[in-house]
């Protein structure tokens, strides 16, 4: 279990223990500190309405470099969009074929109160692992995460860079950068999100 996770369920096991159900029993300064953190922490903002104004069905144009100097692979698909756990966190499910074979992805977007972060997690039909990012991003909803994953051919982790930016008001860029067969950095995978409603 991982602290930040420890530390939730503290909160949770303090706000629900009898003594502070009791009417009148006052915290202590330190348990209020705790519990205002927490809720400043748990409470959506602006970040998060910006989120949620991103939901929606999105048909996708994919491509995809094995190499620098290669033809991209074509592909499309579709996206949904949708807020989660109380307009915290964005859910994004795909639908697609990636060489020739049906695809599907399951991503979460959202914004960390406490780090002032937004984070994205990824993990797809394709592989049993995780891809954990982190970045930032602009008032026009342009962002930049660096983040990793393992890879399944050598098990070593390798680090990526994404970018997203919206280029149209429901046409949404985004761009995955990793190191190439020569260990520079090249550019992965562009997906182009067109909102249809």
């Amino acid at each position: 279990m991982n602290r930040n996770h420890a530390q939730s369920l503290f909160v949770l096991a303090l706000l629900a223990s009898p003594a502070l159900a009791q009417e009148g029993t006052p915290m202590s300064a330190e348990e209020k500190a705790m519990m205002d953190a927490y809720i400043k922490a748990g409470t959506p903002g602006p970040e998060h309405a910006a989120l949620a104004k991103t939901a929606g069905t999105y048909a996708l144009k994919i491509r995809s470099w094995g190499k620098p100097d290669a033809p991209p692979a074509e592909s499309t698909g579709t996206a949904v969009r949708r807020m989660t756990l109380g307009d915290r966190v964005m859910v994004e499910e795909m639908s697609a074929t990636m060489m020739g074979q049906p695809f599907t992805g399951y991503g979460m977007l959202g914004y960390d109160n406490t780090t002032d972060e937004y984070w994205t997690t990824w993990n797809d039909s394709m592989s049993t692992g995780l891809m954990v990012s982190e970045g930032k991003c602009d008032d026009a909803g342009a962002c930049v995460f660096t983040g990793s994953w393992h890879d399944p051919v050598t098990g070593k982790e390798i680090h990526s860079r994404i970018t997203t930016s919206w280029t149209a008001a429901d046409t949404e860029l985004f761009q995955m950068y990793a190191p190439g067969p020569d260990g520079r950095e090249m550019k992965m995978m562009e997906i182009t999100y067109t909102r249809q409603h």
